[in-house]
């Protein structure tokens, strides 16, 4: 399945059915007041997080989405039906924006449902406008208009760990010697063009979801290159992987380029707790990886963990370093009664 994560849609409510205009006819009744029913109201248009969706590719060739108009009354005091409501069902993490891009609502947890817009009510029927002056009105309100806007629906996945780095830091290998997901994987930069998710299960009790975007590079913040459109998919992280490639010449100056991408991207990011990991030791000597360690941990004044994600070593004790983090986000975030889901700042 392709991956979409950004879609502007047109919706519209439903138009309320007017009222009738009607009188009673039947025989040996001589003067048959007013009977015109209502009409029904217009559909509503709703936005729902369901599950089983982890893209927007669904609404790639179908932007336009109109709910049923509500029938016209009838005779006989008859109301017209209500027009059918419409329902567009999106990933758990879709946020739904306005025109200038301003957020209307962040769906954020499973079964979450939100009115876009809203029916327009039914007009009323003759029998409204009875009274002793005119008692037998030939006139009924038409049905109000439905609501008609242009929103964008953006996703942002829900993960608690981000995998980030530059392109060919061995973000996918790391993803996929972690979890049983199964990312494209080569040895030439930008291999990732879409985010992957990869859920980490360490022991019963014990599991995570894991999310790897595509590699980042000096300006991606400006727009250069292809990370910056997602690091949106990190932002909902408690914890950051950040992995240097160690078989490159100045792993500090790697580490600078990243760090320097988030902090411009701004939305949290740069505060957001991170293990930085010198990947790829397999292809180095022990005297290599100290080297780089040291220069690393020069740079950035952190611990730096050595690891292969293609030889599997040091992946376990990242993962599990990681979930402690995320353990301690989620008990802080249920201290001060916020949802689990919620992580950004």
């Amino acid at each position: 399945m392709k991956f979409l994560d950004q879609v502007k849609v047109y919706v519209k409510s439903g138009s309320g059915g007017g009222g009738a205009v009607s009188f009673r006819r039947e025989k040996f009744i001589e003067y048959g007041g007013p009977d015109g029913g209502d009409g029904g109201r217009g559909g509503d248009v709703w936005i729902e997080a369901v599950e089983g969706l982890n893209t927007l590719i669904d609404y790639r060739y179908s932007q336009h989405f109109r709910a049923d108009t509500g029938v016209h009354g009838m005779g006989r005091n008859r109301h017209g039906a209500n027009g059918e409501d419409v329902v567009l069902k999106v990933p758990v993490g879709t946020e739904v924006l306005d025109e200038d891009k301003e957020l209307i609502v962040d769906m954020t947890h499973l079964g979450q449902r939100v009115r876009l817009a809203k029916g327009g009510n039914g007009g009323f029927g003759n029998t409204h406008f009875k009274g002793p002056i005119n008692q037998a009105p030939r006139h009924a309100n038409p049905g109000l208009e439905g609501e008609e806007i242009a929103i964008w629906l953006r996703l942002k996945l829900i993960a608690d760990v981000g995998l980030v780095g530059l392109p060919n830091a061995g973000k996918s290998t790391f993803l996929a010697a972690s979890s049983a997901a199964r990312p494209k994987i080569a040895a030439y930069p930008f291999t990732t063009l879409s985010p992957n998710l990869g859920m980490v299960d360490l022991s019963i009790g014990e599991r995570f979801v894991i999310a790897d975007i595509p590699g980042l590079i000096e300006g991606a913040s400006e727009g250069v290159g292809i990370g910056t459109r997602f690091l949106g998919h990190v932002e909902r992280t408690a914890v950051l992987i950040h992995l240097v490639d160690g078989t490159q010449d100045d792993v500090a100056q790697a580490w600078r380029t990243v760090r320097h991408e988030l902090e411009a991207y701004g939305e949290g990011l740069e505060d957001k707790d991170e293990i930085l990991a010198l990947n790829k030791i397999d292809a180095l000597d022990p005297e290599t990886q100290a080297t780089k360690a040291a220069e690393l941990e020069a740079a950035s004044g952190v611990k730096v963990r050595l690891v292969s994600g293609a030889a599997g070593h040091g992946v376990t004790e990242l993962l599990r370093e990681s979930y402690a983090l995320v353990r301690q986000r989620k008990d802080e975030l249920a201290a001060e009664g916020a949802r689990p889901e919620d992580w950004a700042p």
